[in-house]
């Protein structure tokens, strides 16, 4: 088995999305030359991926603003969390609930606050953790009714902790709150219609847009099974199983099957010749700042997903030789035999 490594400079822990409280008054300390300094240094860390070190830095600032800084606050909370240390980010939340100076700010520190208790819950989703996470995320309903981020997660804890119907409810709710336009919209509604869907490990949702502008949407698949290819051209392993792909594409054309390519590329131009070149009809996405990968954890490459047609993730396989074809044939079998959705606008391959 042979892969190509993702550099280690440009990883980064995948995390929830988290809301940034605001801008708050401008204050003495913003012009001390050591809270400068300190935010000035923070930055720098953490672009370099050196996460613990930035976040010294980022405290040493809140020491400076007396712990009032909502953005470095903001800073640290997200640290905290990249780096595990879930107790800290848990402390950092409440301040950050002191801190806020409306109930929308209030309400998104709540939110914090209860996703920080959902990820101490960890993979057994301890109940007395889950309980407390939705107290927290109900907090944040009550001080912003149109919280789409409090509505989700305390959809899918009420769905850990066994309630569907109130987990059904939540769901709904957070679909009132967005708009069909986002690409959050689709796995709510998945959620919303089948809340057991949440126990199950759900690929990341997400909506890029595609080599030839069509908008690829993970969960407008309608009912397709989605296999994903991160690979590069520059990457040996990945060029020696471009012909396993292309044939899985031709062997499962007009099948129940959409085929995405994910390439590391930084070079388009050089991207777009090798695909042009090799014709790779199938759907094609350039990844060039590794976001989507990170969303997946893939670090080397080439890395497969298979993902069945309720959007589960279903196998991961990683480097060359990977059993992909006998997988998708048990998927796209039993696509088939499942009522049929309305199909989504993008033909896939």
């Amino acid at each position: 088995m042979r892969r190509c490594i993702l550099p280690a400079t440009i990883l980064l822990v995948s995390f929830l999305s988290l809301p940034v409280l605001g801008e708050q008054p401008s204050a003495d300390y913003k012009s001390n030359p050591k809270f400068q300094s300190a935010i000035t240094e923070g930055k720098q860390l953490a672009q370099h991926r050196q996460l613990s070190f930035a976040l010294d830095a980022y405290k040493k600032a809140n020491k400076i603003a007396d712990g009032k800084d909502i953005d470095t606050l903001n800073e640290i909370f997200a640290l905290q969390i990249q780096t595990g240390r879930y107790k800290d980010a848990v402390s950092s939340a409440s301040s950050l609930e002191s801190a806020a100076t409306t109930p929308a700010l209030k309400s998104r520190a709540e939110v914090n606050h209860g996703y920080t208790l959902f990820l101490q819950a960890g993979d057994k989703h301890k109940p007395e953790l889950m309980h407390a996470a939705d107290v927290e995320l109900k907090a944040a309903l009550v001080d912003n009714p149109q919280n789409a981020s409090a509505f989700y997660l305390d959809g899918k804890i009420l769905a850990y902790l066994g309630n569907m119907d109130a987990a059904r409810d939540q769901f709904k709710g957070c679909l009132t709150c967005i708009s069909p336009k986002d690409p959050s919209y689709l796995r709510a509604q998945h959620f919303a219609d089948d809340p057991a869907l949440v126990l199950h490990k759900m690929a990341p949702a997400f909506e890029v847009t595609a080599l030839d502008g069509s908008k690829f949407n993970l969960d407008a698949m309608g009912g397709r099974v989605v296999l994903i290819d991160f690979w590069a051209t520059w990457c040996g392993p990945c060029n020696e199983e471009l012909p396993h792909v292309k044939k899985i594409a031709k062997e499962f054309a007009g099948q129940p099957l959409v085929i995405i390519s994910v390439s590391w590329d930084s070079d388009e131009t050089k991207w777009k010749n090798f695909i042009n070149k090799n014709e790779m009809t199938w759907v094609q996405y350039r990844d060039a700042d590794h976001s989507l990968s990170r969303e997946f954890g893939v670090e080397s490459i080439p890395h497969y997903f298979t993902i069945d047609s309720d959007g589960v993730l279903t196998a991961e396989m990683l480097g060359s030789g990977s059993d992909v074809e006998g997988k998708l044939k048990k998927l796209i079998a039993r696509a088939k035999s499942a009522p049929q959705p309305q199909t989504a606008s993008h033909s896939g391959n």
